[in-house]
Parts: C-alpha cells; sequence; structure tokens
C-alpha cells in the first residue's frame, strides 16, 4: 500500500472503511453462497411492501446486491445473481397467488408448480437480464449505480407491459404508508417513483467502487439521494391538505362486503343465502341515507340479466331514486356457442338495468387463455377451466343517474399505471370492484389495496373499492383512505364521494412522459460521465 493510500486509510471516516470491508467479503464469497445470498436479500425486501410498509429496508438490500454482482466475474455469473434476488422478492411478494388455486386443488393441482415457483422463477429472469448487462457494461464508481437504477427502472416499465403486463408490485409501492413522498406518484406515475426508489434506494453502494475501495467524491451521490427524498417529502406534505376534501352533493354510497368463502361462492347450494346476506347487508341499519349501494365483482354469480326475479330482488334494496351497482357475469350468443363477460351491471329502483360495463383487462389463465400458452395444451395439460371469459372495451366513462361520471374497473384492472381513464371525457372518480376471496387472509388483498390507492393518486381523483372479503373502503384524490372495512369482515361502508381535484395531474395529462425524461437523462449522465472524469486525477481511497 502506498503512502498516500495509508495515510487516506487513516483519515478515513469510519463508515467508508466499514462500507469497504462488507463489499470485499461480498466480492470474496463463493458462488453458491452469493446466490443464496441474493436469493435472501430478494425475499427480506418484500418486508418494504405493503402490509409491512418497512420501506427503509430497500437502502440496505439494494446496494448489498450491488455489491454481490461487483464480486461476479462474468455475465453469467451476474444473471445468476440478479435472477435469485428476483426470485427471493417475487416467490415471497406473489406467494398468495397459489393460495387461488386451494379453493379446486382436485382440478388445478398441475399449476401449483407454475403458481409457487414458475411464476416468480418467470419473472426473475426479467431482473437476471438486467443484471448480466449491467455487467457487462464498462460502469464504474457512482456511475455504475445511475446505470443500474435506468436498466431496473426501465425493466420494470417492460414488466408491466409484456405479455399483457404485471406490474404488482412494483418497488415504488413501498411508499403507499409514506403519503408524502406517494404524492410524487401525482407527477411521474408509479413507474417514475419505481425508478427513482431505486435510484435513491442503491446511491449507499456508490461508496465502495467496482474494485472494493471506497471513494470520498462517490459519497456525493447518497448525499443528493437524501436531499431529494427531503425535498420530495417537503413537497407532499405542502401538496397534501390538512383537512379533508369536499364531497359530492348528495351522494351517499354504501359498500356491501358480504365476506362469503371462495369455496362456497359458486356452490348452487349456497347461492340464496348468499343473495339474501348482501341482500341484508344492502338495507342495514342507515338505509335511508343511502343513495346508491355497491356490490363487489362476481357478488351474484349467475346470469342476472335473464333472471326477472334477481332483478325484482335487487329493486327491492335500492334506495328510492338511486342505483344498485352488481357485480356479475353476463351471457350472449346462443346455448351452442355462448360468450361470457366479467360484468358490472347498474340497476335502478325498477329493476332495470340502466348500464352495463364489461372487463376489458383480463386475467391471464383466471378468465382466458393466452394464444402464447399454446405448449400447455401441447403438453397435455387441462387448461378447460382457466378461461371463457371475452374482453369487453375499455376503459370507460360511465354517467349514471345521481352520480358524477365514473370509470368502472374490475379486479385486476386497477393495476395498470395510466390505463384506468378513457381517452376523452375525465371521470370525476374510479370505482374498482374486485373478488379477493381467492387468496383468503393473505398479503395478496393488502397489496391490491395499496395499488389502487397508487390510482387515486396518480389521477387525483377519489377511488372507491368494493370487495368480496375484503379491502373495501373509499380514497381521497390524496391517497387517504377516509372509509374502511377490514379483510375478512362482513358489514358495509357508508360513506360520502370525495371530490376529484379540479385539474387533472401532470401524470395523468402525460402518463409516463416524465418516466422516459428521467431515464433519458440518466442514459445521457452514465453516458458522458467517464468522458468527463477521464483526466481527472485519481480520488483518495480507504483500504477495504
Amino acid at each position: 500500500m502506498t503512502a498516500n493510500r495509508a495515510e487516506a486509510t487513516a483519515a478515513g471516516p469510519d463508515w467508508a472503511r466499514g462500507a469497504a470491508r462488507l463489499a470485499g467479503r461480498l466480492k470474496g464469497l463463493r458462488p453458491w453462497r452469493r446466490f443464496g445470498l441474493a436469493i435472501a436479500l430478494g425475499g427480506l425486501s418484500v418486508l418494504a411492501l405493503p402490509p409491512i410498509s418497512a420501506a427503509p429496508l430497500l437502502f440496505v438490500t439494494v446496494p448489498l446486491l450491488i455489491w454481490l454482482l461487483d464480486g461476479t466475474g462474468s455475465r453469467r455469473a451476474a444473471f445468476a445473481v440478479g435472477w435469485g434476488f428476483g426470485f427471493g422478492y417475487f416467490l415471497f411478494g406473489l406467494y398468495w397467488v397459489a393460495f387461488a388455486l386451494t379453493v379446486d386443488l382436485a382440478r388445478f393441482w398441475w399449476v401449483m408448480p407454475f403458481a409457487i415457483a414458475g411464476l416468480p422463477a418467470g419473472l426473475a429472469v426479467l431482473w437476471g437480464t438486467v443484471a448480466a448487462v449491467w455487467r457487462a457494461l464498462p460502469w464504474r464508481g457512482a456511475h455504475r449505480v445511475l446505470g443500474f437504477a435506468l436498466l431496473m427502472g426501465a425493466m420494470e416499465w417492460v414488466r408491466g407491459h409484456a405479455l399483457t403486463g404485471f406490474p404488482w408490485n412494483l418497488p415504488g409501492y413501498v411508499w403507499i404508508d409514506w403519503l408524502p413522498i406517494l404524492q410524487a406518484a401525482s407527477v411521474v406515475g408509479l413507474y417514475g417513483l419505481t425508478f427513482l426508489t431505486l435510484l435513491v434506494a442503491a446511491s449507499p453502494a456508490a461508496v465502495v467502487a467496482r474494485d472494493g475501495q471506497a471513494s470520498r467524491r462517490a459519497a456525493v451521490l447518497p448525499a443528493m439521494a437524501l436531499v431529494a427524498i427531503l425535498a420530495v417529502t417537503g413537497w407532499g406534505l405542502q401538496r397534501v391538505p390538512g383537512a379533508p376534501v369536499a364531497t359530492v352533493p348528495d351522494v351517499q354510497l354504501r359498500l356491501v362486503q358480504g365476506n362469503i368463502p371462495q369455496v362456497e361462492k359458486w356452490d348452487p347450494a349456497f347461492a340464496r343465502r348468499n343473495f339474501e346476506v348482501q341482500r341484508q347487508l344492502s338495507v342495514a341499519e342507515g338505509f335511508p341515507a343511502v343513495t346508491h349501494v355497491i356490490w363487489p365483482e362476481t357478488a351474484v354469480p349467475y346470469n342476472v340479466m335473464g333472471d326477472p326475479l334477481a332483478r325484482e330482488l335487487l329493486a327491492q334494496v335500492t334506495p328510492a331514486g338511486g342505483m344498485t351497482l352488481v357485480g356479475a357475469p353476463r351471457f350472449g350468443g346462443t346455448d351452442a356457442d355462448q360468450t361470457y363477460w366479467n360484468s358490472l351491471l347498474a340497476l335502478d329502483d325498477t329493476g332495470t338495468v340502466q348500464a352495463v360495463f364489461d372487463k376489458f383487462h383480463l386475467v391471464p389463465f383466471g378468465e382466458y387463455v393466452p394464444d402464447w400458452a399454446w405448449f400447455l395444451t401441447a403438453v397435455g395439460a387441462d387448461v378447460s377451466g382457466a378461461g371463457g371469459y371475452s374482453a369487453g372495451d375499455g376503459p370507460v366513462t360511465l354517467d349514471l343517474p345521481g352520480l358524477p361520471p365514473m370509470s368502472p374497473l374490475i379486479c385486476y384492472e386497477v393495476i395498470f399505471p395510466a390505463q384506468v381513464t378513457a381517452d376523452g371525457q375525465r371521470p370525476a372518480w374510479l370505482l374498482n370492484i374486485t373478488n379477493d376471496a381467492w387468496y383468503g387472509e393473505t398479503a395478496g388483498p393488502h397489496q391490491h389495496f395499496a395499488i389502487a390507492q397508487a390510482r387515486a393518486v396518480e389521477e387525483g381523483m377519489p377511488l372507491v373499492r368494493v370487495a368480496s372479503t375484503g379491502i373495501s373502503g373509499v380514497v381521497d384524490p390524496f391517497g387517504r383512505v377516509t372509509a374502511r372495512l377490514g379483510l375478512g369482515s362482513q358489514g358495509v361502508v357508508d360513506a360520502p364521494l370525495p371530490q376529484a381535484l379540479p385539474q387533472p395531474t401532470p401524470y395523468a395529462r402525460h402518463g409516463d412522459l416524465w418516466l422516459w425524461l428521467m431515464l433519458g437523462t440518466t442514459s445521457l449522465v452514465v453516458v458522458l460521465w467517464p468522458i468527463a472524469t477521464r483526466r481527472q486525477p485519481r480520488t483518495n481511497t480507504f483500504e477495504q
């Protein structure tokens, strides 16, 4: 070690030397230990998401991932580490998907391995690809951290769009319970917030270079990240008003949560009882003040349109001059060639269907079998019960008597940023009906509700959510929950409808434009940084 380096080491702060020593140990791990630690770090990162929302954990796990990648000697090794981190993240973040299959395990047992491990393994390929590309590029120092956030942010956008998209548990959702920071979604959306989250979370890794040496200059990046977090928090605190937002006059909603187990929902033996449970909840105490009643997705699991008695019974629990909105399947075609839609029906107090909305973004394998999944039938898998629904047109804006214009969303449709409202007439609120009974009392319904909260902030309009077993509630345009009924509870939520913001948010107007501007700017910095610093004198370093 040279005299200059020895002097720098002696003067170096403890945190810098400690970080360099830790990075050095990670770099020296055997490949299988590095891979196992990557899986563990990915699983630990899930605690940053709802319902735990321990967002600061990412400031530990993401830098450790980068230091693990620094220790890889090839693109293949980097892919393995990135894949391992992604596998742990998706395995523990999406475990609840397999819970749905236990409802009819005898029929769908063959899907269980795919749901438990196959889905996480497939999604993890995207993160592994990011790691391999990142390792192949000649990035050093702090700009390799920028490059990591750049590639990961872009890949998360791809995950939300490729093969119909699955943007569940984007890293930006860690801020759901940190409302001041969540307000940034009104400008950059959840994809943009995901990129910023990855950037600030990865920034501590900049204090140690890829060769394991610590740099004073690189410490500027985490300092800037801290300033950015404080600035966004200050702006968010200023943006969210101290008082509740105004409500829509003469509208009192009743959200009906029957808490009907999924194993009983489609059983004909329970059909009459389930229907009556929801009817009685609809007219429970406080009903005279209610103007509109809302039931969840497939609350009536048969053809209401073709059943005059069902419509008559629904009319009896519809407020005079108001409406009842009911989730139910809709049928079309002939007996030999039936067509099915997952629909929302709006009935008036005479039992007349005034409006219909058909779900337009269907769940792959749950409501239809994608064309690209032809290989499943080729290997003999029974997919006959995994589809059958047709997609409607959407998104749409519905005008219903006594209500401001709304954008209806059924279940899964609420998870897609910038795809929840129609072009043209701006709705005044979002209505999300869903059946989360498939997932029991797992993390899935909590994550789903949190995702819906983010759409309210992005669009600057309230969101009303009605779930069969929970979580049901009302969210104002700043993401604040104004009324809520918890998971696994039976009852109703009576609440006024908050008003939308007077003007659309920047994200509602421009979508992901800010994301691409941020990614483009970061790309320029990553490319130009080595050129600008090529002739700079070497930074003092600290011994590992």
